[in-house]
C-alpha cells in the first residue's frame, strides 16, 4: 500500500476531523442534492477525477459504457435559484476559472467547463452527465438514472436526441444487474448518492461489491462526503476491503479537506473519491493536483490538507 500526502494537516481518518465531537449521532444527515452545491470544492475533486478517467478510456478505440447512478439534472445555472442560493461555486470552480497556473489534471477539467460555457464567463456548471456526454465518442454509451422527477425531466430534455444516451427514472442502486457487464467489457460506474439517509452508506458499499462481482475489471468511481458521522468514517476502510483481491488493478482513495467543522460539528469539511481499478496515471495526477487545490480552495489554511492512497 502506498500513501502520499503533503506536509499539511491531514486527518488520520479521512472522515474524521481532529477532536471530533463525541456525539456522533447529533449532526443531522447530509442533504447533498446536486443543484444546491454545483461547482463547489467537492465537485472539483469529483469531476476532475471523472474527466481523467474518461480521457483514459478514450485512449483505446473500443467502446465503453458509463453508468451514472444518481445523475441529477445534468447541468446547472450558477445564477439560478438553487446554485445561486449559497454560491458555493465561488469557493470551488470560481477560484480556478481565471488562473493560469492550473496543474494538468485541473487544466483538463477546466477545459471541459469552458467548452460547456462557450465563452469567457463562468455562467453554467456541467454535472457528471454533461461532462461524460462531452467526452463520449460515437461508439460509447451513457446510462443515466435519476429518481427526482424535476431533475429527471431536465436531464431527459437535455439528453434528448443523443442516441448514445439513455435516461431512466430509477433508483441507481437497483440497476447494476441490468447494466453490468457491458458487452464491450469496458466501462465506468459513477456512484454519487445524496447521502440523505444513513442507509446510503451501506448501499454504496453493497453497490461496489455487486459491481465488482459482475464486472471485476470495470472502473468504479465513488464520491464520499467528509462529515462528522460514524457511517462516513467507516465507509472508506470498508470500500478498500471490498475491492482488495477482487479488483485486478486495486484501488485508490483520495481526499481533499478545505475547512474545519462549524458549531456542533456541522458542515461539509471536504470530500473523498474512491476508485476501483484506477488507471496507473491517476495517482500521479492527483498527487500533483491535490496539494495545489488544498492551497487554492482552503477556507481554513490551518486545517486544509489532502492525501492520496493506493493499494499497490
Amino acid at each position: 500500500m502506498q500513501s502520499l500526502h503533503e506536509a499539511m494537516p491531514v486527518f488520520p481518518d479521512p472522515a474524521l476531523p481532529p477532536r471530533a465531537a463525541p456525539a456522533w449521532h447529533s449532526p443531522p444527515m447530509l442533504a447533498y442534492r446536486h443543484a444546491f452545491h454545483a461547482g463547489n470544492h467537492a465537485d472539483v475533486l469529483k469531476h476532475l477525477t471523472l474527466v481523467h478517467l474518461l480521457q483514459h478510456l478514450n485512449q483505446k478505440d473500443k467502446g465503453y459504457r458509463v453508468i451514472d447512478t444518481h445523475a441529477g439534472a445534468g447541468a446547472y445555472s450558477l445564477g439560478g435559484r438553487q446554485a445561486g442560493l449559497h454560491r458555493e461555486y465561488e469557493g470551488g470552480v470560481g477560484r480556478l476559472w481565471d488562473r493560469d497556473d492550473l496543474p494538468p489534471a485541473v487544466q483538463a477539467y477546466v477545459e471541459q467547463l469552458r467548452r460547456f460555457n462557450e465563452g469567457p464567463a463562468l455562467r453554467r456548471y456541467p454535472g457528471s452527465p454533461v461532462l461524460a456526454q462531452q467526452l463520449l465518442r460515437a461508439q460509447d454509451q451513457l446510462r443515466l438514472f435519476e429518481l427526482h422527477p424535476t431533475d429527471h425531466a431536465k436531464l431527459a430534455g437535455r439528453m434528448r436526441g443523443d442516441a448514445r444516451v439513455q435516461v431512466q427514472v430509477a433508483d441507481g442502486f437497483t440497476v447494476l444487474k441490468a447494466q453490468l457487464p457491458p458487452s464491450t467489457r469496458r466501462g465506468l460506474l459513477l456512484i454519487d448518492p445524496p447521502y440523505e439517509l444513513k442507509t446510503d452508506y451501506a448501499r454504496v458499499l453493497g453497490a461496489l461489491r455487486e459491481a465488482l462481482s459482475r464486472f471485476a475489471e470495470g472502473m468504479v468511481l465513488i464520491w464520499l462526503p467528509q462529515v462528522q458521522l460514524v457511517e462516513a468514517a467507516r465507509l472508506p476502510q470498508r470500500l478498500k476491503a471490498a475491492a482488495a483481491g477482487v479488483a485486478p488493478k486495486g484501488w485508490l482513495l483520495a481526499w481533499l479537506t478545505v475547512q474545519a467543522p462549524r458549531e456542533r460539528g456541522l458542515g461539509l469539511l471536504g470530500s473523498l473519491v474512491f476508485v476501483a481499478n484506477p488507471p496507473h496515471t491517476l495517482a500521479p495526477a492527483l498527487s500533483q493536483a491535490l496539494p495545489w487545490l488544498a492551497r487554492v480552495l482552503a477556507e481554513d489554511a490551518r486545517i486544509a490538507g489532502w492525501a492520496c492512497e493506493t493499494s499497490g
